[in-house]
């Protein structure tokens, strides 16, 4: 039966690819194309809705958000028998735009992840301004990798400045777990994580982001 969720990667350092080819049972179908960005012009004739995660600045998450969104959407329609959900992880530098660009011409809306540390803040409003808003296509950005125990200043001051700037941004942060830098090692996806309080609070980041993204529904 062909899964409901199929994800992509376009990113040269192919971290996606080491990942999920350590998973053994794979809750999704998979690909890496940054050396044949054309074949993304399929995803036009699937009528999937087709999800981008993008941010030109290395090291802020898009990975593990595009793995562990894919796996919750692709628990959530299990029993579906259609494609319905595409998510592309895209390069973190510059230097590779065009496959950014190439992803986009076939994206439905784009999620930007970005941690809650200053340093984030100007390289991802570059993405933003110069690379996403001029295609017009609706986004919102994500804080990712927010350590709760840091208090809430962190994550006031980041939603402050996205207010600022007037992004449109996701109300469900997701939260800095061991856990989470644990799993490309081990070979899991956040569904697949050891029942724990650690694990329970991870998955329902994913879930809950899934959720208020509405990606849980039907095309």
């Amino acid at each position: 039966m062909p899964a409901a969720v199929y994800v992509v990667s376009i990113d040269p350092q192919a971290s996606t690819v080491w990942w999920a080819n350590r998973i053994t049972d794979l809750p999704f179908d998979f690909s890496q194309e940054h050396e044949t960005p054309e074949n993304l012009a399929i995803l036009k004739d699937t009528g999937a809705k087709v999800h981008v995660i993008a941010n030109q600045k290395g090291g802020v998450g898009k990975t593990t958000v595009t793995l562990n969104l894919g796996a919750v959407v692709a628990d959530v329609l299990k029993n579906q028998d259609e494609l319905q959900h595409v998510f592309i992880d895209t390069p973190g530098s510059l230097q590779d735009e065009n496959l950014l660009l190439e992803a986009l011409k076939y994206a439905h809306d784009v999620i930007v992840p970005m941690p809650p540390e200053p340093l984030a803040f100007d390289p991802t409003a570059r993405t933003i301004t110069k690379v996403v808003e001029p295609t017009g296509l609706p986004y919102k950005v994500l804080v990712n990798n927010w350590d709760p125990r840091d208090g809430e200043a962190d994550l006031k001051e980041t939603r402050d400045y996205m207010t600022a700037q007037g992004w449109p941004f996701l109300e469900t942060p997701i939260r800095r777990y061991k856990v989470h830098t644990r799993a490309s090692v081990e070979g899991r996806v956040v569904t697949q994580y050891e029942d724990n309080k650690a694990s329970f609070k991870a998955r329902e980041d994913f879930y809950r982001l899934a959720i208020e993204l509405g990606y849980g529904g039907g095309k």
